[in-house]
């Protein structure tokens, strides 16, 4: 059995290898490259095997490739757990990492799935090319420092294409409940929280939001998810599932509803997060922190509050805070499951949200920083632009007919 979903994944796509080999190796046509995501990285060899050329999609952010490109490095460096090193850790082009914000499946060196991620920065190597969803200018110091080969000291990183922010705008959904609600809010008043496909939390945590969000008095818009719905695992092989619809009646101490009616609203189930960010009635953002959100976020110009749950999260939220400078800090006790107590939400929402806040102030101003950058970037003559054009160049000169 897999330990974790990480080590389930790896091992499920391994399986698939010698299928993608053939189904490759039947193209009468030439074929410009395997483009592989992150858990299919090793099936760079396949590519190789093949002769034809294979980029790795990293979907996270420039800091997470940088620190999975040096893993092996601090690997034969740093023989304790990271947890157990006196100081901070080293991250090429990144400020000093505390190791409370290394990102999950590192936290463990005795857990198989820590060995899987310091094989896949090997893999990032050998492939023809890394592409990136982040822009040169939002992540400057990883960037050069992967460009520049100090993640791998001795052995060049294959070239970079950031082409992000990628993300999926679509068509707003100006008729939803929540939109309608914030058409009624003045501009930066709310404070949302929103926490991902995978965010949700028990009464007792529920509990301290509550009290965070009725002591500090800004008005919230709150997407609050219930527990997955078979919490036995039995429904998935790393038994993880999704949250379902929250019970409010369950889950929120009795009186809250009423207490800040007209002031907050409490959502039980999915809402249009793109749409809710882009809304000029928000004004901050409490997330897990996931990559995606980030760029939302950012992409919206609405600085964040992050409180990491899972994943590279935590690496997540100190580059937002100690690198970008977008958000507010918010201490999560990983030991009890990323717990955040009530006085410090509140502290954190309201040094994002009051005017007269210092960090609010410099985050605001960051925030919208970057969301000019993200917009530039994509733009013509941007550099995501041109690094789309490059990337396009190479896919097209590297096609090549399989070896059989």
């Amino acid at each position: 059995d897999a330990v974790g979903v990480e080590e389930f994944i790896a091992r499920y796509i391994g399986l698939h290898a010698p299928h993608v080999r053939d189904a490759v190796a039947a193209m009468a046509c030439p074929v410009a490259a395997l483009v592989l995501d992150i858990f299919a990285a090793p099936l760079v060899d396949v590519a190789r095997g093949l002769g034809v050329p294979s980029y790795v999609f990293m979907s996270s952010t420039g800091a997470l490739l940088a620190l999975m490109l040096h893993l092996p490095v601090l690997h034969e460096s740093v023989p304790v757990e990271f947890d157990e090193v006196e100081g901070e850790v080293e991250v090429p082009g990144l400020p000093p990492v505390p190791p409370e914000s290394m990102p999950c499946p590192v936290v463990d060196k005795k857990s198989p799935n820590y060995a899987w991620f310091v094989r896949l920065g090997d893999r990032f190597m050998d492939a023809t090319g890394i592409i990136a969803n982040t822009a040169d200018e939002l992540e400057p110091g990883p960037l050069a420092a992967v460009a520049g080969g100090r993640c791998v000291p001795g052995r060049p990183a294959p070239p970079v294409y950031p082409i992000g922010p990628v993300l999926s705008l679509g068509d707003r959904s100006p008729s939803h409940e929540c939109v309608a609600w914030l058409d009624a809010q003045p501009p930066g008043s709310v404070v949302f929280l929103c926490f991902g496909s995978m965010g949700w939390f028990d009464p007792p945590q529920v509990a301290e939001i509550t009290a965070a969000l009725e002591r500090c008095g800004h008005r919230f818009l709150w997407v609050l998810r219930g527990p997955p719905s078979d919490t036995s695992g039995a429904g998935a092989p790393d038994g993880s599932e999704h949250p379902t619809d929250a019970n409010l009646d369950e889950l929120l101490p009795e009186g809250f509803l009423e207490r800040t009616k007209g002031k907050g609203v409490v959502w039980p189930t999915w809402a249009p997060q793109k749409d809710i960010l882009a809304h000029p009635a928000v004004g901050g953002f409490v997330t897990h922190g996931g990559w995606n959100s980030v760029l939302e976020s950012l992409w919206h110009g609405v600085p964040m509050v992050p409180w990491p749950l899972y994943a590279e999260q935590h690496l997540n939220a100190f580059e937002l805070v100690a690198d970008m400078g977008v958000a507010v800090p918010l201490k999560v006790d990983r030991k009890r499951d990323n717990f955040v107590e009530a006085a410090e939400l509140e502290r954190a929402v309201r040094s994002l949200m009051d005017a007269d806040g210092e960090l609010g102030r410099r985050a605001r101003e960051k925030t919208a920083d970057m969301k000019a950058v993200c917009w530039k970037a994509v733009e013509e003559g941007g550099s995501s632009h041109a690094a789309l054009q490059r990337l396009a160049e190479a896919l097209h000169h590297g096609a090549v007919i399989p070896k059989k």
